[in-house]
């Protein structure tokens, strides 16, 4: 499902959704984690969750200084990025678990893609977003790379 954050017309709702979507990530994570049988890919899916929260500790931290009420949990789509990784546990194991985190990924590094060009963000903020940008990839990055050694 292509996400549409990073679009917003305003900086505080960008800051807003990119919350949601990091509460989502978290969860998925946790779900994630709880789920796979390799431990090293248990650890690294573990420092990457520690990055999503970073990033969430960061946006909370914007959302103060905007005077916007940040979201304290995920939005609908939670249940989406989590279901993924529990029907992929159903279907396939470590290797589906991961491909279903990867396509995960391609919703944060698509939204921090465009964080980084909105029009309202100012230099602190998009470097943040150039920052977070770069973890997502790192992570989406691992998880094709792990799922395609998995399969074969």
């Amino acid at each position: 499902m292509a996400t549409t954050v990073g679009t917003e017309g305003s900086i505080e709702s960008l800051v807003t959704d990119l919350i949601y979507l990091e509460h989502d990530a978290i969860a998925a994570y946790d779900s994630a984690i709880g789920r796979l049988d390799d431990p090293q890919a248990k650890r690294q899916v573990s420092e990457f969750r520690a990055d999503h929260a970073q990033h969430l500790s960061v946006l909370q931290e914007i959302a103060r200084e905007l005077n916007i009420d940040a979201p304290t949990g995920g939005d609908m789509k939670k249940m989406l990025t989590t279901g993924k990784v529990a029907f992929a546990d159903m279907v396939g194991g470590d290797s589906a678990i991961l491909k279903a985190m990867k396509t995960n990924e391609d919703d944060t590094v698509t939204a921090y893609e465009r964080a980084t060009r909105h029009d309202d963000a100012i230099p602190k903020s998009k470097a943040f977003f150039a920052k977070a940008l770069e973890d997502e990839r790192r992570h989406r990055s691992w998880m094709e790379q792990q799922a395609q050694r998995k399969a074969a």
